[in-house]
């Protein structure tokens, strides 16, 4: 069964390009130029992936993502404006997995999709993992079923984040690079020292665990290496 992939884009030959790209590889597209189309799809569909344009005329793909993480947790991919910094780090810091700068490469975009679904995918079958439950302070991940709690309270994780927190305590003990957390999550080669995408989704994790930079009892920053969680 081939996955469905949501595209939202009002730039219709953006749409029409990424969709043609995507359903050559065998994806179901869903594609729509406005918001009040995509969010019907989104409550009628059962959706494995959502491709958001940040600028619509309807309502901004910042809301779309905020409305899917109220109730999913598939991969969503955001499409910002070049040299849009603040779209990149507003679309993380509410949910988004990833965002691709336009204008971009079709064929760069369908590798970051089928990245983010082998991610989704594995860890929604609790595949490829070395334990199903991890525990560490008061921390506890469910790998298998992909949940994720903290002093018996439920943290809700997009996917990256909570692939970055599975790896970090994998890893407790040990300092983990930025670059080593990207390619270990989305497995691809498109790694730059300028990307944030890492920093935005610590910062996130953080919130949502109520840790603190300045003395945090979880994530530590190790400046200049990357990051850990101690034993």
């Amino acid at each position: 069964m081939s996955e469905k992939i949501l595209i939202v884009d009002d730039e219709q030959e953006i749409a029409d390009l990424v969709a043609l790209y995507l359903e050559n590889e065998n994806f179901q597209v869903f594609k729509f130029y406005s918001a009040k189309d995509a969010l019907r799809c989104i409550d009628n569909e059962t959706l494995d992936m959502a491709i958001l344009d940040v600028m619509l005329p309807d309502m901004n793909g910042f809301d779309i993502c905020r409305k899917i993480r109220e109730k999913y947790n598939y991969p969503v991919i955001m499409l910002t404006a070049k040299g849009e910094e603040v779209d990149k780090v507003t679309g993380l810091t509410l949910g988004a997995d990833d965002y691709i700068t336009k204008p971009f490469l079709p064929l760069e975009l369908v590798a970051r999709v089928k990245a983010q679904l082998r991610r989704y995918k594995r860890y929604n079958t609790g595949k490829e993992e070395t334990s199903d439950v991890l525990i560490h302070s008061g921390l506890v991940i469910n790998v298998k079923n992909h949940e994720c709690t903290l002093n018996e309270k439920p943290l809700s994780l997009t996917p990256t984040e909570f692939s970055i927190l599975r790896i970090l305590v994998e890893k407790k003990g040990n300092v983990v690079s930025s670059e080593e957390l990207f390619h270990e999550i989305w497995g691809d080669e498109y790694f730059s020292k300028k990307n944030n995408t890492i920093t935005v989704h610590i910062r996130h994790l953080r919130e949502k665990m109520g840790d603190s930079f300045e003395n945090p009892k979880y994530i530590k920053t190790v400046w200049g290496c990357g990051y850990k969680i101690e034993r």
